[in-house]
């Protein structure tokens, strides 16, 4: 009888190399992170009123918090936390909300061009005629009507609120507005400096970011002002023995610290 011979058969399991492993794991990271990452886009494209609302609380109280730090010199146990409580609301109801309803609502009803133009290119954008003279209004109505007679005003009361000796809302309002007319000068001119360049990047990025992107400016702006001027004038005012010296240290210290449009 001829032997058969059997085929020789071998079942092998299958291995996953190192490198292998490690590439399926970064893979799975890159996918995890872009997830998030388009969860968080998408929240605030979904939401752009909440996502701006909380950026600007934030904001608010961590300007606040870093000027009683930097600013004012104190440790964190010492920390005023009513006086941060007014700004927050400060944050909330001024920077978060009456700022959305008048940027976000009322420009676009008022500049229809601004939703159409915020998706262009830059390429496109120089060749809309229409939507560039509706940005320009947008910036020249922020830094002509809303910040010098809106904002300022709304400001330096809510100051007052926080630093004043009178209970009397009459005197809130009728002292902050006399501290802003002594400072008008100097605070119209760091604004248009500053907001006039900054309004132009605003008023052409999509609609969801416009309003944390200017929260986010506001910040950084408090950061100046508490760094150069909050904490090194009081040496150009005198030794602060006598009443007239300390009232001025305080309307400059009122000037230049604190939070931002």
């Amino acid at each position: 009888m001829v032997g058969s011979s059997r085929p020789n058969i071998s079942f092998c399991a299958t291995r996953r190399s190192p490198t292998n492993n490690n590439i399926i794991r970064r893979s799975t990271n890159t996918n995890a992170k872009d997830a998030a990452t388009t969860k968080q886009q998408n929240f605030a494209e979904r939401n752009p009123f909440l996502f701006q609302l909380g950026v600007a609380t934030a904001k608010t109280s961590a300007a606040d918090i870093m000027v009683q730090v930097v600013v004012d010199r104190k440790s964190f146990n010492e920390i005023d936390y009513k006086r941060n409580g007014i700004f927050v609301f400060f944050g909330f109801a001024y920077l978060g909300g009456f700022q959305y309803w008048l940027m976000v609502n009322k420009f676009s009803k008022w500049f229809p061009t601004r939703q159409r133009f915020a998706t262009l290119s830059l390429s496109e954008k120089l060749k809309d005629t229409a939507g560039m003279i509706d940005a320009i209004k947008m910036v020249a109505f922020d830094v002509c009507i809303h910040l010098p007679m809106i904002y300022f005003p709304a400001y330096y009361t809510c100051k007052e609120v926080v630093t004043g000796t009178s209970w009397n809302p009459i005197d809130w309002v009728k002292d902050g507005c006399t501290k802003y007319w002594n400072n008008k000068d100097e605070d119209l001119l760091a604004m248009i400096k500053l907001w006039g360049p900054s309004d132009c990047i605003q008023f052409s990025m999509p609609l969801y970011m416009s309003m944390p992107f200017r929260h986010m400016v506001s910040f950084f702006w408090t950061a100046y002002v508490s760094f150069t001027r909050g904490g090194g004038d009081d040496d150009d005012e005198g030794d602060g023995t006598d009443a007239e010296g300390n009232q001025q240290k305080l309307r400059r210290r009122l000037s230049v610290s604190g939070d931002s449009a």
